[in-house]
């Protein structure tokens, strides 16, 4: 059955974040400058190819920069499906099996440990390559593979690698997790982490080339994504989106403490050096809103962009088939508590219970989000996309639920 869709005929292009409408969409973007959610942000809702609504809210603060169509924001975990997609393509090529052990590739995975009651053991089971894709695999991510995150004082932006662990390649990268300990037997569980950085290692494997090299000629070009890579030019460096700070990591809020909430270019935690190649496929990508509108184009066309074909809708149909439980399930300790009413599939979220999400959207909308508060949804049943962009931390998944609940309405 189709819900009833909040249609907007007149597209806006920017407003200042005080203003007072009867729209709900732009009502929850003001408010969330007002509560201090984020900065400056963009929604659009597209439509069947037709663009229904397109707002930037800028907010006007000292430190805060106003959104436009060069603005470069770093996507973080929206570059989980993106990779996803580059995997895709390769299993359209017959270059791998889903149930392929990721060490006939990879041959580093061939004796992985995994963690018990007991200590570290060999683990039993074998990785294999769709435990990667469903987050599956037992590996989370490691202080001492990617380095802390320290808030105070962060990689420097002139530091040749990506990570402060110093990995300047995907090889080396995926040499370094290989060693690690997983946290379950491969296929038990679902638990979110760095696979698709492993997968980016397996792109270069199997295509012969690099991951970005892969992603370039494969999905960017012909998706007309040509502000999305690994790095930044000196040039690129002036059009990215400060940083919203409203709260140390880790700390419970307090709206009387003014100290840590401001704009920043000062904690970033990837550096985006043109010289570094270790692109992480999990986190490791900037875009624009008009570069990641044409990504979602192609989803909520199962897979075609503009009559090219970019993976087969078989191919689509698996990345959204069901890998894990509804959220919440007791069997899936790991699963993230704020999904209720969620599985998962090949990274994306996908919505199963409309009464769990509470949202209002319809069964089979799927999606995903970045660390910095980019979101995404795909609504295949109405042909509709929803993208949201910002800079801000900490992450929130009720900015997504919250434009689900603006957009569908009974």
């Amino acid at each position: 059955m189709k819900k009833t869709i909040l249609f907007i005929s007149f597209l806006i292009l920017s407003c200042n974040s005080d203003v007072k409408s009867d729209n709900p969409i732009l009502n929850f973007q003001n408010e969330l400058i007002k509560n201090e959610v984020t900065g400056s942000n963009v929604f659009k809702m597209v439509k069947g190819g037709k663009v229904i609504y397109n707002e930037v809210v800028n907010s006007g603060k000292q430190g805060d920069k106003d959104i436009n169509d060069q603005t470069i924001f770093p996507i973080w975990s929206m570059s989980k499906p993106i990779t996803t997609v580059a995997i895709m393509v390769l299993y359209d090529r017959g270059l791998f099996e889903l149930q392929d052990n990721l060490s006939k590739y990879l041959p580093e995975y061939e004796n992985v440990k995994c963690k018990g009651e007991d200590g570290i053991y060999p683990c039993k089971n074998k990785i294999k390559v769709i435990d990667l894709l469903t987050h599956r695999s037992g590996y989370t991510y490691y202080s001492d593979v990617y380095g802390e995150n320290k808030f105070i004082s962060p990689p420097s932006p002139t530091n040749k690698f990506t990570s402060s662990y110093h990995f300047d390649n995907l090889d080396d990268f995926s040499k370094a997790v290989a060693n690690q300990p997983l946290e379950f037997e491969p296929g038990s569980h679902y638990l979110y982490g760095l696979n698709q950085a492993i997968l980016g290692r397996l792109v270069e494997v199997l295509s012969g080339v690099s991951f970005y090299d892969f992603l370039k000629v494969n999905l960017f070009d012909p998706m007309g994504m040509t502000e999305t890579k690994f790095y930044l030019t000196t040039e690129e460096r002036t059009r990215i989106q400060p940083l919203f700070i409203n709260r140390l990591p880790n700390t419970p809020f307090n709206p009387s403490d003014t100290s840590l909430k401001g704009f920043t270019y000062l904690l970033d935690e990837q550096t985006y050096d043109i010289n570094n190649y270790a692109h992480y496929g999990g986190e490791g990508l900037v875009s624009t809103f008009s570069d990641y509108s044409n990504f979602c184009e192609m989803l909520v066309n199962k897979g075609n962009y503009k009559g090219k074909k970019i993976i087969s809708e078989s191919s689509y149909n698996l990345m959204i088939k069901k890998y894990t439980n509804t959220a919440p399930d007791p069997d899936e300790p790991f699963i993230f508590p704020d999904l209720e009413g969620h599985y998962f599939g090949f990274t994306f979220s996908v919505m199963e219970d409309a009464i769990l999400d509470g949202t209002g959207s319809p069964e089979g909308v799927f999606g995903w989000s970045g660390y910095h508060n980019t979101h995404f949804w795909i609504d295949p049943e109405n042909k509709i996309y929803g993208l949201f962009m910002s800079r801000s931390r900490e992450f929130n998944f009720d900015i997504s639920k919250g434009l689900k609940k603006a957009v569908y309405s009974k």
